[in-house]
């Protein structure tokens, strides 16, 4: 028997995090209008942290809203580090940093944001750790000099990432069960490239369905186009969330 359409739940409505790459504020503001708690936390990328800036970050997270800030931080550590309290200033619940940035800077990343939360008494953002973008592919890395292949690079990445005490990666879920044996202990796969099976794969490479993607071990399903530029957000949210509950509380004969 499938679930009806109507329901939804929220530890299954809490890995959705939707993209809300849009060129203005108002388009957002729609967008999270219309899903309000559907839908586990909103990503606010280069797009929308461009045209919109800081203070829209600070409007959504005053809002209560869980906000994943993906800037893929990747400087020198000194620079990495005073953003990532500035990150932390604005209540993001997560940001990420480029786990090709290397260990100084990640690590100095996450010491940085621990610190300024412990003295202000605050709950540390989540930092996780962009491995290989789900747009690339083997030949793509093999271009800027990777000649490991996209899954022993990922890996590589991740158990790095984990080494200097980070809370997870950003990962294709194709990876995702290969970075959960690599690492083990409580890590986070956040999964881009999510597409329901009738869609398309836009400009991703290394997709996957959001059923498929949680049972192969993805914690968080980061997901635009198929849900904001749905005729109904809400219940393109719920559907979702209905088909990750298929495989986390199967229906048993």
């Amino acid at each position: 028997m499938q679930p009806s359409a109507s329901v939804t739940s929220p530890k299954h409505s809490e890995k959705i995090i939707v993209a809300l790459d849009v060129d203005s504020p108002g388009a957002a503001r729609q967008i999270v209008d219309e899903l309000g708690d559907t839908v586990g936390a909103f990503k606010i990328g280069l797009q929308l942290f461009t045209t919109a800036g800081p203070d829209f970050v600070r409007e959504l997270t005053k809002a209560g809203h869980r906000i994943f800030l993906d800037l893929k931080f990747h400087d020198i550590p000194n620079t990495v580090a005073h953003a990532a309290i500035e990150a932390a200033k604005l209540g993001v619940w997560m940001f990420n940093v480029h786990a090709l940035g290397g260990r100084e800077m990640m690590a100095r990343a996450l010491e940085s944001a621990a610190e300024y939360c412990k003295r202000q008494r605050i709950e540390r953002p989540r930092i996780i750790a962009v491995t290989i973008l789900t747009s690339s592919d083997a030949n793509d890395i093999r271009e800027i000099g990777i000649e490991a292949g996209v899954e022993k690079a990922v890996v590589s990445l991740a158990r790095l990432a984990a080494q200097c005490g980070l809370d997870g990666v950003v990962a294709s879920s194709r990876e995702a069960g290969v970075i959960k044996r690599a690492v083990g202990g409580v890590f986070n796969v956040v999964t881009p490239g999510i597409r329901p099976s009738s869609e398309t794969n836009d400009d991703q490479k290394r997709v996957n369905t959001p059923a498929a993607a949680v049972e192969a071990g993805a914690d968080y399903l980061v997901i635009g186009r198929p849900i904001t530029e749905a005729t109904n957000k809400r219940q393109t949210a719920i559907e979702i969330a209905n088909q990750i509950s298929l495989i986390t509380d199967p229906i048993l004969d």
